[in-house]
């Protein structure tokens, strides 16, 4: 090859040609990209002679997508990166710095993860209805901890006992500013906040904190530079969280009141972003994933329990209208907000939280967004840069020169039909093809 570049046989170079390119804002028009080591070096240019080619054959790379709303384990992870999500961003759990060093120390074939860590939320309160009760560890933990080796599973064991030990109670200004405090001390990568009386979750009158104690919290987070989501499900809710100084709704509100265009208008003035999270509001309606666990590019590649769950719903607000998630989320859309994909699936197979799989969801998630009135290119850019840009994970989201080679090859081409993302190819995590 002519102006062949030279380059150091010290990291394994990859070039891939003949391909498509969404770097994680457009369809750009540079044919090939050339990674070292765990970097994408170049973009388009001369292919080093050294490199090993992989012709793509005019399929379409993506950035490696990310799930901004989940609650992890390490088959959580694993799931995730077999459906090309190499970055999971946990919202209530146990994977903040301290235990992503217990729980992952030395896994190479697990998507990347950050955490909350403990969601600040009073006694009783969300997401007290969704888990069982006493201090046992439950049985479907006990399930997923089978699957690991010993070194894995005592390592679990240890973080699922400190985590466990004792739920820091919030019911004062001064024990929120500690239960904030206490997250950042075990690396929590952003805080997160409760706001959920329990209507839509089939649970009406579930303990929220005051307004006062939840600010003092947001103010607290924002005194050590870390960004606060709120868990909201209303509007009502919603309007609250964007009074409180938030800077994203962990979910899209269910309802459409009528004063809808001025909370719209609140959410964009604020400069919060939204991850709706379409796939469970169409759960909670009591809409099963019947058609994405048949789809055989999912069901090749997930448990029998997890096709089980998405073929179940959580069914607790079957009155609601998904109709008026759509044009929520088009609304704000529309105005201007930053909108992720995310999916809130469950950390393993509960049976009572329906409708979401790890990885596969983010893939529902981009057709319900694209179902809505989204193009596919937007859809695809609130997995890839979006959440990237707004949790500050520069090193990812997009295909560039410099960035972190998280990469994921699919047949055909998404950005004129959504479905393509799930033919899957090939998919890199910090450059290692899996």
């Amino acid at each position: 090859m002519n102006n062949v570049v030279q380059s150091s046989f010290a990291e394994k170079i990859t070039a891939i040609t003949n391909v498509r390119i969404f770097d994680g804002e457009k369809v750009i028009e540079s044919r090939s990209i050339v990674i070292k080591g765990e970097t994408i070096v170049a973009v388009g240019g001369d292919i080093p002679a050294n490199a090993t080619i992989i012709d793509a054959e005019d399929a379409t790379l993506l950035p490696g997508l990310i799930d901004a709303h989940v609650h992890t384990s390490i088959g959580g992870l694993r799931d995730a990166l077999s459906f090309g999500v190499t970055t999971e961003l946990e919202m209530n759990g146990d994977f903040t710095e301290r235990g992503r060093a217990i729980q992952l120390k030395n896994m190479d074939d697990i998507a990347d993860v950050r955490s909350a860590g403990t969601a600040i939320t009073a006694p009783g309160g969300h997401p007290d209805e969704l888990l069982p009760d006493g201090d046992e560890i439950p049985e479907f933990v006990l399930k997923e901890l089978e699957k690991l080796s010993k070194e894995d599973r005592e390592a679990m064991l240890a973080a699922y006992a400190h985590d466990h030990e004792e739920v820091p109670q919030v019911t004062t200004v001064e024990e929120a500013i500690k239960h904030v405090h206490t997250q950042v001390e075990n690396g929590a990568d952003y805080v997160k906040i409760m706001i959920e009386e329990g209507t839509v979750m089939g649970a009406p009158g579930l303990p929220v904190l005051s307004d006062e104690i939840l600010k003092a919290a947001v103010e607290e987070a924002h005194k050590f530079d870390k960004i606060v989501i709120a868990h909201v499900l209303t509007a009502h809710s919603s309007q609250a969280a964007i009074n409180l100084g938030v800077d994203g709704l962990g979910h899209l509100f269910i309802d459409r009141p009528d004063y809808t265009p001025e909370l719209v208008q609140s959410i964009v003035d604020s400069g919060v972003f939204v991850t709706p999270c379409l796939v469970l509001n169409s759960s909670i309606l009591g809409n099963p994933a019947s058609q994405l666990a048949n789809d055989p590019r999912v069901h090749s590649k997930l448990s029998l329990e997890w096709i089980d769950i998405l073929n179940s719903s959580f069914n607790t607000f079957p009155q609601g209208n998904i109709e008026n998630s759509f044009k929520n989320v088009m609304d704000l859309h529309r105005a201007g907000v930053d909108i992720l994909v995310g999916t809130d699936v469950a950390p393993v197979p509960v049976p009572n939280l329906g409708g979401l799989a790890h990885g596969a969801s983010v893939h529902h998630e981009l057709q319900l967004l694209v179902t809505a009135g989204f193009t596919p290119i937007e859809a695809l850019q609130s997995a890839t840069s979006k959440p990237a840009r707004r949790f500050g994970l520069y090193d990812r989201g997009r295909i560039a020169e410099g960035a972190r080679a998280d990469l994921v090859l699919v047949n055909g081409d998404p950005t004129t039909n959504i479905s393509d993302t799930l033919s899957i190819k090939a998919i890199w995590f910090k450059g290692v093809q899996k």
